[in-house]
């Protein structure tokens, strides 16, 4: 009787079931590794190195986080950074499920951002830390600037800040006890007529 070759994961008992969910878990969520740093304890032996990981994690659908993770190897600062940014996950309201209701100016230390809604088409225009949240949240068409700080921690942080003050015409006016029409105004095309 011949014996098949087994893979090592299917001798430890890891068939290619048990990784069928964990795959379609990890794909409803976009993940970014913003930023990878290497820090060192100095002890008696010499110095011990570990690692800092921030990463960002969204559904493309309005919800997104972000989150830190400290261990002596990558994988796992990254694995504790994923799992604290998918703990921290806020709702933004987007329009039409592309980009922002309006522009927001926002800081957190030393790092300032300023948010703004752009037209069909324009795409992300963003560097760095807030390209990789506004991807992970769904934006389709932003344009932000960080001015101050280069600190990915102060950008990801005063991003975040300006996203939780974000609302929709809705919201403000539930909170007004108005109608959206009224907050919203009439639009350019719909203005009256002048009486012929």
């Amino acid at each position: 009787m011949a014996r098949t070759a087994r893979t090592q994961g299917e001798r430890r008992g890891r068939g290619d079931g048990d990784r069928q969910p964990r795959e379609r878990e990890e794909s409803e969520f976009a993940e970014r590794l913003v930023n990878i740093n290497r820090v060192a304890k100095v002890v008696k032996g010499g110095r011990r190195f570990g690692f800092a990981a921030l990463v960002v994690v969204g559904d493309r659908k309005g919800r997104v986080g972000y989150g830190g993770g400290k261990a002596r190897e990558v994988p796992e600062a990254i694995r504790k950074a994923t799992e604290q940014a998918r703990r921290n996950m806020i709702r933004v309201p987007l329009r039409e499920g592309r980009t922002l209701h309006h522009d927001i100016a926002s800081s957190y230390g030393a790092g300032r951002v300023i948010v703004r809604a752009a037209k069909p088409g324009t795409g992300i225009i963003a560097g760095g830390p807030m390209r990789a949240i506004f991807e992970a949240l769904g934006v389709h068409d932003v344009v932000a600037k960080s001015v101050g700080s280069a600190n990915p921690h102060n950008m990801i942080k005063a991003t975040f800040a300006a996203l939780r003050g974000a609302s929709s015409p809705r919201a403000v006016a539930a909170r007004r006890g108005k109608r959206v029409g009224e907050i919203l105004g009439r639009r350019e095309t719909e203005a009256p007529r002048e009486p012929a």
